[in-house]
């Protein structure tokens, strides 16, 4: 435990040959992951893990390593490594570390490392059995559990040391129907940084149901029309629209190095008047949420987009001292293995005026899109391409029937410039986002959006005014 350690002489170690910067990164994790599939359970896992890693930066260069060995001797020496690593002159100055307190704590009712193996096991066993009994043409249901109790430590030549205890419990169900020819999937996640009792009540069952239920109405669904339409994506969608399209290109690495359609737009106009966009890791229970990102910056609601005009990207330390400003707490790594790099938390587009009731009456014929799939985005251009797994025609203002196998195609700037309805509800997604060889835990969110006009791309007749 770095607690007992000397950590001034440590970080001073690591600048002996001189730095910008040093820091200590301690993690203490307890995870267990059951999975159960085709009836019965393929893995059964609980396990522990801990390590420190070190990281040295010197002009925007980085040195990194880490150690299982947790003790004094073992840290002076990884220390004096990455001292050698980068010699950049003498430092001198003393350290005197001073803790930081956050100004809010996760609330946990139910820490799931003090739930039982056979409760867990239960969970799995009835949300199984009642997804198979949704409809003989169940050909496969596969359930999940993961929960991870992580307690990070971070010290730093800035004189900066806190703590945060991060508790995530994350329950999924995909149920595959098929016909004999076809085979469509339904999946339907749950989970944040909340204990055992998000799973409370018929939480776990009602999650199998609708993934079972939405395999089957996918599977009876015709194929979806294509040609280019009015789309209104719910709330109950998620955000993955805003997370793909819009996020990843606000992230400071991104838009600093030329990977990003948004490169040198702070100031202008980048979305319609209406559009704001936040990243927000201080949203209790949600599953990007966080007390200190993994750099030590407190957790802070930052406004990236505001009523259309971009504001500012996401950063951690090292982007954030390169354009003279402020980190906004988006240093995340995947465990001590990993140096920090600039990720999103909770990324959403922020609730209008809208009735949603009123959006989907407003569209004479258009397609409701209430769950969205995988996808690619080009963050150079924005271009995307992402896959609706659940979907109905609109008619008249009125839902008509289930589509499957539609596409959105467009173009994020262009998409964020012409939402013309916003809705004044909130739904969230959650899920691991990948990037540069490491997952975070994120959220996403949306309020019900129109879209006047997007190509949808679909296998059936192009569709019609009636």
């Amino acid at each position: 435990m770095i607690e007992n350690m000397d950590l001034g002489k440590i970080l001073k170690r690591a600048l002996k040959n001189g730095g910008d910067f040093a820091e200590i990164f301690e993690e203490l994790s307890h995870s267990t992951h059951l999975q159960r599939e085709g009836r019965r359970f393929e893995k059964i896992f609980s396990g522990a893990d801990a390590g420190v890693g070190l990281r040295v930066v010197h002009d925007g260069k980085t040195a990194y390593a880490y150690t299982n060995e947790i003790s004094e001797a073992s840290l002076l020496g990884l220390a004096s490594d990455l001292a050698d690593a980068l010699r950049a002159g003498n430092f001198d100055r003393d350290l005197g570390l001073q803790r930081k307190e956050a100004d809010w704590r996760q609330v946990v009712k139910i820490d799931p490392t003090t739930v039982g193996l056979p409760d867990k096991i239960k969970v799995l066993q009835e949300a199984d059995d009642l997804a198979w009994s949704i409809d003989s043409r169940l050909a496969q249901v596969t359930t999940s559990y993961r929960d991870q109790l992580r307690h990070i430590r971070i010290a730093n030549s800035y004189g900066e040391l806190c703590e945060d205890r991060q508790i995530y419990v994350v329950f999924v169900v995909q149920a595959v129907a098929s016909d004999g020819e076809n085979l469509q999937t339904g999946y339907e996640p749950l989970g944040g940084t909340q204990g055992f009792e998000i799973l409370g009540g018929d939480a776990a069952l009602r999650t199998a149901e609708t993934a079972a239920r939405r395999a089957i109405r996918m599977l009876e669904a015709p194929l979806a029309p294509s040609g280019p339409m009015t789309v209104v994506v719910a709330a109950e969608a998620g955000g993955t629209l805003v997370h793909e399209a819009v996020g990843h290109g606000l992230e400071a690495d991104l838009a600093r190095e030329g990977l990003s359609v948004y490169q040198d737009k702070i100031g202008q106009t980048v979305a319609g008047p209406a559009i704001t966009v936040l990243d927000d890791p201080t949203l209790p229970g949600k599953r990007g949420s966080f007390l200190f990102d993994d750099e030590g910056t407190p957790s802070q609601r930052n406004v990236l987009i505001d009523r259309g005009v971009l504001k500012s990207y996401m950063n951690n330390r090292i982007y954030a001292a390169r354009d003279g400003v402020a980190p906004t707490g988006n240093g995340r790594r995947e465990s001590y293995r990993h140096r920090p790099i600039v990720r999103m938390t909770n990324t959403m587009i922020a609730p209008g005026q809208d009735d949603p009731a009123a959006i989907l009456k407003s569209v004479d014929r258009g397609l409701y899109v209430t769950r969205m799939g995988s996808g690619q985005v080009n963050t150079v251009n924005g271009d995307f391409v992402f896959e609706v797994s659940e979907g109905f025609l609109i008619r008249h203002g009125r839902l008509g029937e289930a589509v499957r196998g539609a596409t959105l195609t467009g173009n994020g700037p262009t998409v964020l410039k012409t939402i013309d309805r916003i809705g004044n509800d909130m739904g969230y997604g959650i899920g691991t986002c990948g990037k540069d060889g490491q997952g975070v835990p994120v959220a996403d969110a949306q309020p019900t959006l129109r879209i006047p006009e997007i190509t949808v791309g679909g296998q059936g007749a192009i569709m019609t005014q009636e």
